[in-house]
């Protein structure tokens, strides 16, 4: 059942994969692989390093999202097996930690003791198993990160994989020698290579252990070489940042505090939260009110707890993005599965079958629109040329997969044809799609703030021409004017189609003596 289950899913990530061009975080993280450094502006290096074999060999980009559907596939075996241990271990001996007491809720008798009736013990291990592979399954944002390849991607398999090794460790002192420090190590060292959030699962990993063994399993050489081992994996990111003035860090503060704190942030977070996860929450909540060995579950939940609370209390500066709790659902998957395989042998069955299938839907339904490039009352009117910015269309969040490569194919035509060294954008969101697609044209942003292309291009020089793209879904005024340019004149639009119908527009603009100060003012409605 397994099997049959990660195979066809891969099998629809492979297709989609296939189908669509890169977003625009998939082709910066890309671009990692085109410019290899012992780490970036934005996040660590080890998304670009896993892709550098395949872009150095020209593979194109649906072969690249093999890397995130085969790590997806991994994460979900381990879900599965750190589910069938943990189900395996309720009622048994050995856990060093205290007894919980029993729940005084109602329903325990008919849920606390469905994964430890005997005899039964295995077959419900397996079934929890699936349980959590398939909370894990349905969840939309998840599935994205089996498509592209994010930090966040790896981050889930690293967590995984910290979880499924510390289980031993958690369960027996005799478990905390060297090799499990060592391995343990490794684990976060390569968590830390991948994004900087890796820091929650590190703190989980030391809440849980304290928690079941008390301070004094830190007080032996083997975990503080276990740290020594993270330290010298992560080397290069700490090299890099103390060569680059910390930048990394620095970013990485200022962009997770974010503006001012507002309540109404952090509660709109939390809702899209309960919102895309319903089912693993369902999952949660009876594991949490009716556990069947609360002492075997209660270290992990710092590995989700932690992660989610923080990121959820950030939010409320304005900052938090949907993907960047995905590494604490999968640690929350295989408690969830515990107690939806409660629920499931209680008998109260149909709410968690209405969940899963609704989450289903919705994923089914997200995959259709990205196939079909969004609605089909989203479409887009011909642009009009008038020399002062491309057509502002509808916004329409399934366009970003389409269009790319031709647009960056006509870029290298005209600038190849007008003799333009430089190509231009006023957003950097706008660089890496067009920097990929266009490779080796260097492609520079006109904004004032800093970004990875600071480093990789710099800024435009001052009284260049530049081959200016605009693109109808974040459209631009011409930046045409003092300290800017001196004029731009319109060489193509190109429209993109898609299911039939129009969805976008690029705009072209040779665009002559660069001022040097850069204003970008986003068109109306764009």
């Amino acid at each position: 059942m397994l099997i049959w289950l990660l195979a066809g899913i891969s099998l629809v990530h492979v297709m989609l994969g296939f189908a669509l061009g890169l977003s625009g975080d998939e082709a910066h993280y890309a671009m990692y692989a085109t410019m290899l450094d012992w780490s970036y502006y934005d996040h660590p290096p080890l998304v670009g390093w896993v892709q550098w074999p395949l872009v150095a060999a020209g593979a194109p980009d649906g072969v690249l999202r093999i890397i995130p559907n085969l790590v997806w596939v991994i994460t979900a075996w381990l879900i599965f097996d750190i589910t069938r241990q943990l189900a395996l271990q309720q009622g048994q001996p050995g856990l060093h930690a205290p007894a919980s007491k029993p729940s005084t809720s109602k329903s325990t008798d008919s849920e606390s003791t469905v994964l430890t009736q005997p005899g039964n013990n295995a077959e419900r291990a397996q079934r929890a198993g699936l349980w959590a592979v398939a909370a894990f399954g349905v969840a939309p944002v998840l599935h994205i990160l089996g498509i592209g390849l994010l930090p966040d991607t790896l981050l889930m398999l690293w967590g995984a994989a910290v979880m499924r090794h510390l289980l031993p460790m958690l369960r027996s002192p005799q478990a905390c020698n060297l090799r499990n420090w060592l391995v343990l190590g490794a684990l976060l060292g390569l968590a830390g290579l991948s994004k900087y959030t890796a820091v929650f699962l590190a703190a989980g990993v030391v809440a849980a252990l304290v928690g079941v063994h008390g301070w004094r399993v830190l007080a032996r050489p083997a975990p503080w070489l276990a740290v020594l081992l993270a330290v010298l994996i992560i080397l290069p990111v700490l090299l890099w940042n103390a060569g680059h003035d910390w930048l990394s860090f620095r970013y990485q503060l200022n962009h997770g505090s974010g503006s001012a704190w507002e309540l109404r942030h952090m509660l709109g977070f939390l809702a899209a939260q309960l919102l895309l996860y319903p089912a693993m929450v369902w999952g949660l909540w009876a594991c949490w009110r009716n556990p069947p060995s609360w002492a075997v579950v209660r270290p992990l939940v710092w590995l989700a707890a932690l992660p989610l609370g923080v990121l959820t209390y950030m939010a409320g500066g304005g900052t938090g993005l949907p993907h960047w709790t995905a590494p604490a659902w999968v640690a929350a998957a295989p408690l969830a599965g515990l107690g939806l395989q409660a629920l499931w042998d209680s008998g109260r069955r149909r709410t968690s079958q209405v969940l899963l299938g609704a989450q289903a839907l919705l994923s089914a339904g997200i995959f259709a629109l990205m196939l079909s490039a969004g609605p089909t009352w989203l479409s887009s009117t011909a642009p009009v040329a008038t020399g002062q910015a491309a057509q502002v269309d509808e916004i329409n969040p399934f366009t970003d997969f389409y269009g790319w490569q031709s647009a960056a194919q006509a870029a290298t035509e005209l600038a190849q044809g007008r003799g333009i060294q430089h190509l231009a954008v006023q957003n950097w969101t706008l660089a890496s799609r067009l920097a990929w697609y266009a490779r080796p044209l260097p492609v520079h942003v006109l904004d004032a703030g800093f970004d990875q292309f600071s480093l990789w291009t710099g800024p435009l020089p001052t009284g260049a021409d530049a081959l200016l793209m605009d693109w109808s879904q974040m459209a631009y005024t011409l930046p045409v004017g003092a300290g800017r340019f001196e004029r731009c004149e319109l060489l193509r639009t190109l429209p993109v189609a898609a299911g039939g119908r129009t969805v976008a527009h690029f705009s072209w603009f040779h665009c002559h003596n660069w001022g040097g100060q850069p204003a970008p003012v986003r068109q109306e409605g764009a």
